[in-house]
């Protein structure tokens, strides 16, 4: 899935509820920051830390903040850090499943529920593997989230952990995000990877051979597909303008626009403007559309704004043609400022 756009470039299975072990661990990190301060102290409570599976080593009567947590979560699988998160942002395990779910809901994630903060094995709690990438893709917007998944190691008091992802130290351009395991749920692993200006998210539920398959799928989508900056921030037209101190203002595209595409599609762009304009301008108002059609298809218009202020020009000597067209350039300005169009 391409990270900014959302567009699926392949699939299978995709829409199969299934368990998805530790990759929970992506929404609980999600709800903790979006609910928690990074240096609120967090006292390590004895049920914390006895939770079966995977742990970061937490003893009961140790105090860490919600950052060293999050941290021991999501590079070493921690599922004493995620319940001690949960407990922490919400009172108890189920209220923040309730919080999870909440959030699962926003996003429209529509075949995903949670029971637990960790991923252990529950009835009712699942997921597919386009709601993973919907999550992932959504996760990795957030800061603190993206630098957190995307750490190789990090030591914490005494304790070094190491991140268990290792496409952060075989791909080049990995960024991210989770793996997971139990012995019901199989090898799970959601990834995130950046080239130039794009960046996919892929995910795989049940794959015993994971790291190549990422691998492989990662390259294949780099190869095909591109992020392209079509229109970008020096991207400018010129525009004659009568009775102005200026002769000529400058034109440019209201927003810079990048288009998700195939590699190689040709881009048609049409310019709407009109032949020339009257004085005065002003600097940021509409004065005509770019139309941008990939080969493809799926056209994308922008607006076109004057780049400058051209003044009028109060000594320039006029036709009656210049008169009436200024004169009817003012009264068109006069009556959609007061009478804008529906």
């Amino acid at each position: 899935m391409h990270v900014e756009t959302g567009t699926m470039v392949f699939e299978k299975n995709a829409d199969t509820p299934m368990l998805i072990a530790s990759t929970t661990k992506i929404m609980t990190a999600l709800v903790v920051l979006e609910h928690c301060g990074l240096a609120e102290p967090v006292e390590i409570l004895p049920d914390y830390t006895a939770v079966e599976g995977s742990s970061m080593y937490l003893h009961p009567g140790e105090t860490y903040t919600v950052e060293e947590l999050l941290y021991g979560m999501m590079l070493a699988s921690g599922n004493d850090a995620a319940t001690a998160l949960a407990c922490h942002t919400a009172g108890s395990i189920e209220a923040f499943a309730q919080l999870m779910n909440d959030k699962a809901a926003e996003l429209g994630l529509e075949n995903t529920a949670f029971r637990n903060p960790h991923g252990l094995d529950a009835d009712g709690h699942h997921s597919t593997a386009h709601d993973l990438a919907v999550l992932a893709c959504y996760a990795m917007q957030n800061e603190q989230f993206r630098t957190i998944v995307s750490t190789n190691s990090i030591t914490i008091g005494t304790q070094t952990y190491t991140n268990h992802n290792r496409l952060l130290r075989t791909y080049p351009g990995a960024l991210g995000v989770k793996t997971g395991y139990t012995e019901a749920a199989g090898r799970i692993l959601v990834s995130c990877a950046q080239r130039d200006n794009t960046q996919f998210v892929c995910v795989t539920i049940s794959d015993p051979n994971d790291w190549d398959d990422h691998t492989r799928l990662l390259d294949w989508a780099f190869d095909e597909y591109e992020y392209r900056e079509v229109v970008s921030a020096e991207t400018a037209y010129a525009l004659p303008v009568l009775s102005g101190v200026d002769e000529l203002c400058t034109i440019r595209p209201e927003s810079e626009v990048s288009l998700f595409l195939k590699k190689d599609t040709p881009v048609d762009m049409q310019v709407s403007l009109p032949r020339y304009v009257f004085a005065p301008v002003v600097r940021g108002a509409a004065v005509g559309s770019l139309t941008i059609t990939p080969a493809d298809g799926g056209a994308v218009e922008v607006p076109l704004v004057y780049g400058s202020d051209v003044p009028l020009d109060l000594g320039v000597r006029l036709t009656p043609h210049e008169r009436f067209g200024r004169a009817w350039g003012l009264a068109g300005h006069y009556l959609f400022a007061y009478y804008p169009k529906n």
